[in-house]
């Protein structure tokens, strides 16, 4: 008979499951913007973006208002190395008439409590910071600012809710400042809740739940930032709020409620709200147990059917009855002494009877509790893409505590339903430590924030500076074209013999070499010409190793014409003398279009015997040498003149090359009019700008920072290249290991641990950046990336591993905008015209592949260039057919000459 009665109490695992599902749809309508005003689970988010990280010290103060007493600590957090901590606490009684007064009155009875605290401890005169623990569901927009959204638990204060209770806390304190000599800045406003998570998270890093079961009942997490609609950003994780006493508000748990659990809700101070709470929380456990004891007494069932004051008095039944009655070791014994006392005289079977209702209702409790904890682990689990999860739930509360069975119970749930999970419980020391905890993680991230602001600060350019680079580019431009200073001119504007661009026309077989980086490509070009114009292409790449790129000149020469040799055995064209463009990245001195001395070596190459050499001699030498094959060397070409040349076959108005990948350099169309160091007036050349070795003079030192000089050090070229060292891919990842090894010498990143691998010049390629910095891609995967370059990056770290990447990138773009502003600017005047429409070939990695290079190099553009209206086109293939079509074109030319 006591079992049909306790029937629905009882929840199968089925029954758990199913429970666990529903609060998952309710997490995920909390954290949707459109669907939060009408989710009962407020999902709300505190503001705590970090965990301890066992770096927190200092003196802290917390007061903590909810339960049934209040309570003042000091907080003392020591950097020992042994995360220790000392805490100090004082209770104070909260009145009925306090609890249940005015806001006013509240707020002065916490600020003359923690004065009275204050005073007792000695600390009047120090400036302390306060963590504000305030366990009611509050609307956070800021970590110290919160609105109350409703009064639980007993509390019913006037004219509180909808109001930010930090200020009215602060308001009460500043009553006390001037008269009483207290300084105290309130940081941090907490809920228990968040305050158990952060107090285990101080001893054990994997703490990333807080759950309370005592006499309310609530539980928060970390979520990734990505997934909370209702706050800006994405970056990171911030611990959530769920407010989950609120579960089942709508309904959705009706067919799980009892008639004892209606009749309960209908007696409460609010009545159809926190329905969840009232099935799980300690301060309704006792009452559920007096309704049920009272039907089966007036039934019959019990006491003999005579049914007593105590079991008709509201409240009369506590938790500390039940949970005292369901200690086993003691038999009947307490079941009978605390039935005794109640006025109720029992008999064996209903201590037996009684004893049973106790353990089925606080039994359902530690059931509905696990199921949505199962459901906050499977969240997390999922979040983290894990198919196992190790981590610790911190927990609090007087139910947990002091219930004989009910922990043990709860464990054992949690891990049935959840077995992909690998749960520490780990018991809470107080929460106003938590509180402390959060306000000392708040002051350490401030502090953070200035130092890491501090140091990427010089990379942060204004449209002033930009606009500076702009126009002392254009002037190291002008320098470079004039005869009497081109010699001591950084920028060596070299000219090409590049005189035209191509028309259409060009046809026939073409051979192209393309040597600029680690790889050598060989292609065969066919061009078709008139309406079935095409450009056909085959190629094969060969490797150079180190050992060549680095070895004798003759070597390198050798090993080119060894790589065309297996090429053309490989296409079946060794007897043919093809026409052939050699594509040669490196800044060379022309005296005609097949003529090109190597002024220096850039990009890591160092091969001997080169610098000052014509590399068209040193090829054709090896061609001789080997005397295999004869081939028409008719162009050397530098890539970025090939971008330009490949994308003005599709577009006649191209008439610039850019290359932002491994390197960074611009050509463009000048008048021969301007360039003095070649003879005649009439027409156009391609000048080769070779602009990365601007600001080698010293004109752009005011924006290096100490990070470009140790790179520039460090690099096979110090002292050369410095602009390129600032723009391309091949040293960026370089300048943010520089950064991340600083923040981590000042102990702001990876716990400053300066790890092997981040030891190692080149370990932080730029696809690196370019990954890290893709908006699809959440902190989860940078982790992955960080670890792959074996560096053990937390959260936190990955946030700032980003930021730094960002501003290095966003710089190299700026700076790269700044430099093709200053030559669509010349352009425009060269050309004469009020708006200049022209259009940019752009190849390299950097711009095809980074993210946000693109973009902002095309804004940076767009604002210091605002008279030109610049396209931008992708080139295919610049050092390849680009090539090829310099050749064409210079057959072209060379025929019509000949006509």
């Amino acid at each position: 008979q006591v079992d049909r009665y306790l029937y629905h109490l009882r929840l199968s695992d089925d029954v758990l499951l199913d429970v666990m599902a529903r609060f998952q749809a309710e997490m995920v309508k909390g954290l949707g913007r459109d669907t939060n005003p009408t989710a009962t689970v407020k999902m709300l988010p505190s503001f705590v973006r970090s965990l301890p990280d066992g770096s927190e010290k200092g003196d802290f103060l917390a007061v903590d208002l909810g339960g049934s007493q209040f309570r003042a600590h000091q907080v003392k957090v020591f950097d020992d190395g042994k995360q220790s901590s000392q805490l100090e606490s004082k209770f104070y009684p909260t009145p009925k008439e306090v609890i249940q007064g005015n806001g006013a009155e509240l707020f002065d009875y916490v600020a003359d409590c923690l004065l009275d605290f204050m005073e007792t401890k000695n600390l009047k005169h120090k400036k302390l910071p306060l963590g504000f623990t305030f366990s009611f569901p509050c609307k956070q927009t800021k970590l110290e600012e919160g609105v109350l959204l409703a009064w639980t638990k007993h509390f019913k204060v006037r004219g509180v809710q909808d109001t930010d209770v930090v200020s009215s806390l602060r308001k009460a304190l500043q009553k006390h400042k001037a008269s009483l000599d207290i300084d105290v800045d309130v940081l941090a406003l907490v809920n228990d809740t968040v305050g158990t998570m952060m107090t285990c998270g101080y001893d054990d890093q994997r703490c990333e739940v807080g759950l309370i079961i005592g006499t309310g009942t609530n539980a928060c997490y970390m979520e990734e930032m990505r997934h909370i609609d209702l706050v800006e950003g994405d970056e990171g994780r911030m611990c959530i709020n769920t407010e989950w006493g609120a579960f089942g508000d709508d309904g959705v748990l009706d067919d799980l409620r009892t008639e004892f659990d209606r009749e309960l809700d209908l007696g409460s101070l609010n009545p159809g709200k926190q329905l969840f709470e009232k099935m799980i929380s300690s301060l309704y456990l006792g009452e559920l147990v007096r309704l049920i004891l009272l039907k089966m007494t007036k039934e019959g069932l019990l006491f003999n059917g005579k049914v007593s004051t105590a079991l008709l008095t509201k409240g009369k039944i506590e938790m500390k009855h039940v949970s005292a009655m369901e200690k086993y070791k003691e038999g009947l014994s307490n079941t009978k002494e605390i039935l005794t006392e109640l006025n109720l005289f029992a008999s064996e079977e209903d201590c037996i009877a009684v004893q049973h209702v106790c353990t089925i209702v606080s039994f359902r409790s530690a059931n509905l509790c696990a199921a949505a904890l199962a459901a906050i682990l499977t969240r997390l689990r999922e979040n983290k893409k894990l198919l196992r999860m190790r981590t610790t739930v911190g927990i609090d509360g007087g139910l947990y505590k002091t219930h004989p069975q009910y922990a043990k119970r709860l464990h054992k749930v949690v891990r049935r339903l959840v077995p992909t999970c690998d749960v520490r419980f780990l018991l809470s020391a107080s929460s106003g430590r938590g509180a402390a905890m959060v306000t000392a993680v708040a002051r350490r991230l401030a502090a953070q924030r200035q130092r890491i602001d501090a140091t990427l600060a010089p990379f942060l350019l204004p449209v002033g500076t930009l606009r500076e680079v702009r126009d002392k580019m254009r002037t190291e431009l002008e320098y470079g074209l004039k005869r009497e200073t081109q010699a001591n001119a950084t920028v060596k504007m070299l000219p090409t013999y590049v005189c035209g661009t191509p028309d259409g026309t060009e046809k026939g077989k073409f051979l192209a070499l393309d040597l600029g980086g680690t790889n050598f490509r060989v292609l065969l070009v066919k061009i078709k010409s008139g309406r079935r114009r095409s450009v056909q292409m085959y190629n094969k790449i060969f490797a150079i190793p180190l050992e060549i790129m680095q070895g004798t000149g003759e070597e390198l020469f050798d090993h080119i014409v060894q790589c065309i040799a297996d090429f053309l055995e490989y296409m079946g064209i060794k007897g043919a003398r093809l026409p052939l463009g050699f594509t040669f990245s490196f800044p060379c001195r022309q005296a005609s279009l097949d003529k090109g001395t190597l002024v220096g070596w850039t990009k890591g190459f160092k091969a001997t015997d080169c610098e000052g050499e014509d590399v068209v001699d040193m090829l054709r030498e090896a061609i001789r040498r080997r005397n295999e094959f004869d081939l028409d060397v008719v162009a050397v070409v530098n890539d970025t003149v090939g971008t330009m040349m490949t994308c003005g076959y599709e577009d006649p108005n191209c008439e610039i090359g850019l290359i932002a990948g491994t390197g960074s350099n611009v050509c463009y169309m000048e008048d021969m009019k301007n360039i003095e160091i070649v003879e005649g007036n009439e027409g156009k050349m391609c000048i080769n700008t070779e602009w990365g070795a601007f600001g080698d003079n010293g004109c752009i030192d005011n924006i290096r920072t100490k990070y470009d000089k140790e790179v520039d050090e460090g690099s096979l070229n110090p002292g050369k290249q410095r602009y390129e060292k600032m723009t391309s891919g091949m040293y960026l990842g370089e300048i943010v290991r520089q950064i991340l090894i600083d923040l981590t010498k000042q102990g702001l990143l990876f716990r400053g641990h300066i790890s092997e691998s981040l030891r190692k010049r080149g370990i932080f390629e730029t696809k690196f950046l370019s990954q890290i910095e893709s908006d699809r891609l959440a902190l989860l995967q940078v982790r992955r990336i960080l670890q792959q370059l074996g560096l053990d990056s937390t959260c936190d770290d990955s946030i700032i591993v980003k930021e730094v990447c960002g501003v290095v990138s966003r710089r190299a773009a700026q700076l790269c905008g700044a430099g093709l502003a200053a030559i669509v600017e010349k352009k425009r005047e060269n050309q004469g015209v009020e708006r200049l429409q022209i259009t940019v070939g752009v190849d390299g990695t950097l711009y095809k592949l980074h993210p946000h290079f693109s973009r902002v190099l095309r804004e940076t553009v767009k604002e210091l260039a605002p008279q030109c209206d610049v396209t931008f086109m992708l080139s295919e293939d610049g050092s390849g057919k680009g090539a090829a079509l310099i050749t064409a074109v210079a057959k072209r030319l060379h025929n019509v000459g000949q006509k």
